[in-house]
């Protein structure tokens, strides 16, 4: 294409497109890299001697070496002792190449950054009172010339040196020296002796306190942990010390992994693009991810905080000891360690209940991408910016096929594969292939069907039939698969999809008997069976089944996959009841609101009044009756009562109706809280709000219900209930209840909620405007406030004192609260929330294209919309593309949703 076709300016050239297949080893390796940072205020000196010698493995001997480089001032490069002159080296696209390079040599460059300048957050910046580094993916190059992938490993030494008025100074590895120097500065080293690409690297110079503890592994070595924050926040650390302590004795005992080196920390950063980084030894986490109490965080930030520092830790070896050989693997690590952390966590609480909240994101956020424009397989086969590709595919669609390998293979040969895997690769940067192959050797099961997930993109369809044959007692399930076409490639081989389903009768499950199952196929629990669909169609027949039964399908979710099964309203009361899958007990709750919302959906497209809308009585028994049954966990009641959300229904849309889906939804909700308020009453006011707090699974999913149940009440515009709603809000003792209280008033229209909602407002942000943290929760709460007019308050907000529009967590917390989670506001106004967005973007492009790229998601889906809407928030994203000085982030992104 010319530039004109690409909608870019004659003198630009489009970003280039890297090819997984292009793929080739580095031409030199890098021994040990020698790092030394002379930090002063404005500007950072920094000195890096690297010891290189030329790849065996490359195809022909280099003669010149190419290094990455973005944003350096060169002072000097030096080879074996001598001064590069200009006509040694050239100057490229981000790179400096240096000419007839030997085969081994040592290589000097000195280079100055301005990290107090840089607003990327990424290689070496200033983030309040710390210097602190981000390097994955490509950070590493903005702070020197290097060979910036990540299957050159190196063996690094760290010499940070400052000015006394930061006294922490922190690197990967051990602590080998510190020491003081003239001019009121001082100095430490640090030395990892384990092989790293640059990506992991990590460097923090700052005013910091820490919290210390250890941690004795399975073989009897003591490890210092330390956490470090700005000194007000020392108190918000325990939590994310017991969870790391947690993570790992949990990686010792179901992964044999110990840690290896003589101490762990943790880091908390306010300015910082993503949750947390598993640099070796030095984990650097948002402030949102570590810190948390009772009084300024809410039982997801808690849960989250546990999630995350497990996340972290176990990447010190699924991604650090071995890593991916490039970015095309990246679900390597994060696909992997996502299913690790998945399942410390349903260890840590509610298995169940974890089951679904991983579910319900992946069938919201990473169905979506896999049915839009920048849908790609978990291993995508080109990209022009890797962190574009940091998505809900590579970590959550990647954790569910590590998942299914894991059902397929079965718990021991799953923990033999891994352990092969480990240690035949440990210090190696290395494939899928490699850890598919792994698993095979292990087993001896044959993995090379299964290995499309890994490169055929789409979420893939099951329909399934059955037919019962009373008089033979056998029971056919018939299962046909497809999957619809995206952008990498139209037609989809079939899949190797494990389907795991049980058989449910009047008094709940039935044995199950395969017919000429293999004698292996049949496992301790006999009401449980695994079926391998490898085929377009398959059918699998049941024997001595002694009456028709209802199937429970994709028990647990054991494919990320979308299946239609014609159930009638009494098949899913009875799977609601009486099936022993509490993931399927869960979908039967959700398919039941899901008919119901429909029904309510058609009326307003028709021009019906929702104003006095009724469900169905037995939608309405279904739900009294979990109401009422007490041998329910708590956590899945509140699930359980949790109608399908707008961002679900949208994306079963062939094309979204915001309004019939936001008005159809509140019909229902509010149909119900009329027809169960009495048994909503009984829940909350059974409640003990002054009860201590604690962060167990049975006081979370305690708040969790009686939270819902409010969120029901405040629908019903009683003034006695919005009177209860605002008490909880002033006299919580946490802020889970202070939050749900605060919510349920913003939202609601009625006169007296609303004069509430704004003296709590005003009262929240008085109590708490110095944590950065829960000032965050306060723009949230404003940015999804469904009442109209939300977009003109998110425009005030962004002039208040509380708004930093150069800090991540504030813009995710109001920009991306409002245009990714109000949609009813954000499609309202005739566009204009489509145009907010668009300003939005084309400001950050410049400031942080990674934080740009990722704000642009709702106006990715623009095809999903009537045509009115289409043709709107298209001109918006043409918009951008006409920009100027376009990052690589947001060009991709834009001109993969307009093509």
């Amino acid at each position: 294409m010319t530039a004109v076709e690409q909608n870019l300016p004659a003198t630009e050239q489009a970003p280039k497109t890297i090819y997984l297949k292009d793929y080739a080893v580095p031409d030199y390796l890098i021994k040990t890299t020698d790092l030394r940072f002379e930090i002063y205020d404005g500007e950072t000196v920094v000195s890096a001697m690297l010891q290189l010698y030329r790849n065996p493995a490359a195809a022909q001997p280099a003669t010149q070496l190419t290094l990455h480089g973005a944003n350096l001032e060169l002072v000097s490069i030096a080879l074996n002792g001598k001064i590069l002159g200009e006509g040694d080296y050239q100057f490229g696209d981000e790179s400096i190449t240096i000419l007839n390079t030997p085969e081994e040599f040592t290589l000097i460059t000195i280079t100055k950054i301005k990290p107090e300048q840089n607003t990327s957050l990424e290689g070496l910046y200033r983030s309040r009172t710390m210097y602190c580094t981000q390097c994955e993916a490509e950070g590493f190059r903005k702070i020197t010339y290097y060979l910036d992938r990540p299957d050159v490993m190196s063996e690094f030494t760290t010499t940070v040196v400052t000015d006394k008025k930061y006294p922490v100074l922190l690197s990967n590895g051990n602590l080998i020296d510190q020491g003081e120097q003239e001019n009121n500065r001082h100095y430490a080293t640090w030395h990892d002796p384990f092989k790293k690409p640059a990506y992991l690297f990590a460097l923090v110079a700052g005013d910091l306190s820490c919290i210390e503890d250890t941690f004795t592994t399975c073989s009897g070595r003591d490890v210092t942990l330390k956490i470090f924050v700005e000194p007000k926040d020392l108190d918000k650390c325990d939590h994310a010390m017991t969870s790391l302590k947690n993570s790992m004795r949990w990686d010792e005992e179901v992964y044999g992994r110990e840690y290896d080196l003589n101490i762990f920390m943790i880091v908390a950063v306010d300015d910082f693009n993503m949750g947390a980084m598993e640099n070796k030894g030095l984990n650097i986490f948002n402030t949102s991810c570590v810190l948390a109490k009772p009084e300024t965080t809410t039982d997801a930030g808690f849960q989250r905080v546990e999630g995350v520092v497990a996340h972290e830790y176990f990447h010190n070896w699924s991604g650090n000891r071995v890593t991916c050989r490039d970015w095309f693997q990246l679900s390597l690590k994060e696909g992997f360690t996502v299913y690790r952390d998945s399942e410390f966590s349903a260890d840590m609480g509610s298995r169940t209940v974890k089951r679904v909240e991983d579910v319900t994101l992946l069938r919201t956020a990473q169905f979506a991408e896999d049915a839009g424009p920048m849908a790609h397989p978990i291993r995508p086969e080109s990209y022009i910016e890797i962190s574009n590709f940091y998505t809900m595919t590579v970590y959550e669609k990647g954790a569910e096929v590590i998942r299914m390998l894991a059902t397929l293979l079965g718990k021991e040969n799953f923990r033999k594969g891994t352990d092969l895997y480990f240690d035949r690769h440990d210090g190696q940067a290395v494939t899928t292939e490699d850890f598919v192959k792994a698993l095979e050797d292990a087993s001896g099961f044959d993995l090379t069907q299964f290995k499309r997930w890994y490169s055929q993109a789409g979420t893939p369809r099951l329909q399934i039939t059955d037919s019962y044959d009373e008089d033979a007692q056998e029971y056919s399930l018939t299962i046909k698969q497809s999957c619809p076409p995206t952008p990498e490639c139209a037609n989809k081989l079939p899949f190797h999809i494990p389907v795991a389903v049980g058989l449910i009768g009047s008094g709940g499950d039935l044995p199950l008997a395969l017919k000429n199952a293999e004698p292996d196929f049949e496992t301790s629990d006999n009401t449980y069976k695994v079926l391998e669909l490898t085929e377009a169609e398959q059918t699998f027949v049941f024997e001595r089944v002694f009456e028709k039964p209802v199937p429970s399908l994709v028990r647990g979710f054991s494919a990320p996959v979308k299946w239609h099964y014609d159930y009638s309203q009494d098949d899913l009361v009875l799977l609601m009841s009486r099936d022993s899958d509490g993931f399927n007990r869960w979908e039967a709750s959700q398919q039941l609101g899901l008919h119901a919302i429909q029904e309510a959906m058609v009326a307003h497209q028709q021009g019906q009044s929702l104003a006095n809308w009724q469900v169905e009585t037995a939608l309405v028994e279904a739900y009294r009756n979990v109401l009422r049954d007490t041998s329910l966990d708590r956590a899945m009641v509140a699930y359980m009562l949790s109608l399908p959300s707008e961002a679900y229904l949208s994306e079963l849309a062939d094309v979204i109706d915001v309004e019939a889906i936001h008005c159809g939804r509140a019909a229902v909700r509010k149909a119900l809280a009329r027809a169960l308020r009495p048994e909503l009453e009984t829940i909350y006011r059974a409640y003990d709000h002054q009860q201590t707090y604690a962060v167990t699974a049975a006081a979370i999913a305690a708040r969790s219900l009686k939270n819902v149940t409010l969120g029901y009440l405040m629908l019903l515009g009683d003034d006695a209930l919005i009177k209860q709603c605002e008490s909880q809000y002033r006299t919580a003792n946490n802020m889970t209840d202070v939050m749900a209280a605060l919510t349920q008033l913003v939202n609601s229209d009625a006169p007296l909620a609303q004069q509430l909602a704004t003296s709590s407002l005003d009262d929240f942000y008085q109590r708490w405007q110095h944590e950065s943290l829960v000032v965050n929760q306060w723009l949230s709460v404003q940015a999804m406030c469904v009442l109209p007019g939300t977009l003109q308050k998110v425009k005030a907000l962004q002039t208040h004192a509380a708004f930093d529009g150069k800090n991540p967590n504030k813009i995710r917390a109001l920009i991306a609260g409002f245009c990714a989670s109000n949609p009813i506001n954000f499609h309202a106004d005739a566009g204009a929330g489509y145009q907010f967005l668009a300003d939005q973007i084309i400001q950050l492009n410049t400031q942080n294209p990674s934080i740009a790229s990722r704000l642009l998601t709702p106006l990715t889906k623009w095809k999903k919309y009537n045509s009115q809407r289409q043709s709107l928030m298209k001109a918006q994203l043409e918009r951008i593309m006409a920009e100027p000085d376009l990052s690589k982030d947001v060009f991709e992104v834009v001109s993969k949703s307009l093509a």
